[in-house]
């Protein structure tokens, strides 16, 4: 396996965030366009879509420059298309009741930031200046 990718820890980091990314991209399209929370009765939905999508821009650039620095372009590749790939047939299979609403957007708040905050621990290395 070291012949295919020898930074398997970084791979699987990079494989979990990816996958979380796919996964909170499905379940927070589901808000949008914003016109369809206000229409609800629950603006306070369409808040926390912006603030989900700003969290989720911030989730996926972070996890790609990680995945860039410590990843082959080849292995980063394939991984992101399988995640991208899979994560649908993963997000078919919750229930009806969690896949939409006030509770998955608040979830979805807490995994990424969650999800930040590991990143930031994993790659820390990367932020440290070269001596």
């Amino acid at each position: 396996m070291s012949a295919i990718e020898p930074n398997i820890t970084s791979l699987l980091w990079f494989a979990l965030f990816w996958t979380l990314c796919c996964i909170g991209f499905l379940a927070l399209s589901g808000s949008f366009p914003l016109s369809v929370a206000r229409e609800r009765g629950r603006a306070s939905n369409a808040a926390l879509a912006i603030f989900n999508g700003g969290l989720m821009a911030v989730l996926a650039a972070l996890t790609l420059a990680y995945g860039y620095v410590e990843l082959r372009i080849s292995t980063l590749i394939v991984v992101m298309g399988l995640a991208f790939l899979f994560a649908p047939a993963s997000f078919e299979i919750w229930p009806e009741r969690w896949r939409d609403g006030r509770g998955l957007l608040a979830t979805l708040l807490v995994l990424q930031v969650v999800a930040i905050t590991a990143l930031y621990q994993v790659g820390s290395g990367l932020l440290d200046p070269v001596s």
